[in-house]
């Protein structure tokens, strides 16, 4: 599939917060690839447990992810051709609204920047979507986000599994229940190429780290929110744990 460079507004994603931005040099190859830099190296002591670079990095992925999965849920609710891929549609929009409370929410208390726009890999993926017409747009969109989807689910595991950190582990947790919803939900459509997808999911392009980067959002910028359009029914779509992660036993200052 042809990746565009071209941009996304933000006007497709809803609502904005305002909050201070603080500075935060991005982690690169935040896209379908693996970081190379040394993921266990703690750089922050908080009172939830101590941040290394892979808790932060997974913060600003889920953040990223849902930037441009929230826009591209809303186009399979206008153009899918079927009821299961404007119901896949759906899920995403309510799965990723929720996750991206999260992100917003933690993020400050962690001292974590999170961006304001999706890498532009993503942004690629979008503007595909928004050209597609037809079955065109179903197959697109059904593959492109089971094979997004299917690539993030390990790296959920190994966060859940590895971090020291509880509100990144509460973020894992929801993030599992979230994205396993939405990977079975682009099976239930039909349409998924499991050749294609794992192959993918295998062998991932070697891009520049710019290209799975998210762009840095400037200083005092609003914080973008996405949020469930107004009547839609939120019924039986997983949104992951509710439930307010405490501080660790015995914190330590940061």
């Amino acid at each position: 599939m042809p990746v565009s460079r071209n941009a996304i507004g933000t006007a497709a994603v809803g609502g904005a917060l305002v909050l201070t931005l603080a500075a935060l040099i991005y982690p690169s190859m935040l896209g379908i690839q693996n970081t190379a830099s040394n993921q266990s190296r703690i750089i922050a002591n908080t009172q939830w447990g101590p941040l290394t670079e892979a808790d932060r990095n997974f913060v600003v992925f889920v953040r990223s992810a849902g930037l441009w999965e929230g826009p591209s849920g809303q186009l399979a609710m206008q153009r899918g051709t079927t009821a299961a891929v404007r119901e896949a549609g759906r899920h995403l929009v309510i799965g990723h609204a929720a996750l991206d409370a999260s992100c917003r929410r933690i993020a400050p208390e962690l001292n974590i920047t999170i961006p304001n726009q999706p890498t532009p890999q993503q942004q690629g993926f979008l503007a595909t979507f928004q050209s597609d017409r037809g079955k065109q747009f179903d197959t697109d969109f059904a593959n492109t986000l089971r094979m997004t989807h299917g690539s993030i689910f390990n790296t959920i595991a190994k966060i859940r599994s590895t971090t020291e950190n509880t509100l990144v582990r509460a973020l894992a947790d929801q993030a599992n229940d979230v994205v396993l919803d939405h990977i079975t939900q682009m099976e239930k459509t039909g349409l998924v190429n499991f050749d294609q997808v794992n192959f993918q999911e295998t062998t991932p392009p070697k891009l520049p780290a710019a290209q799975v980067t998210p762009p840095v959002p400037q200083p005092g910028a609003p914080v973008v929110a996405l949020t469930v359009p107004l009547g839609l029914s939120t019924e039986g779509v997983p949104t992951g744990p509710a439930t307010e992660p405490s501080p660790t036993a015995s914190p330590t200052a940061g």
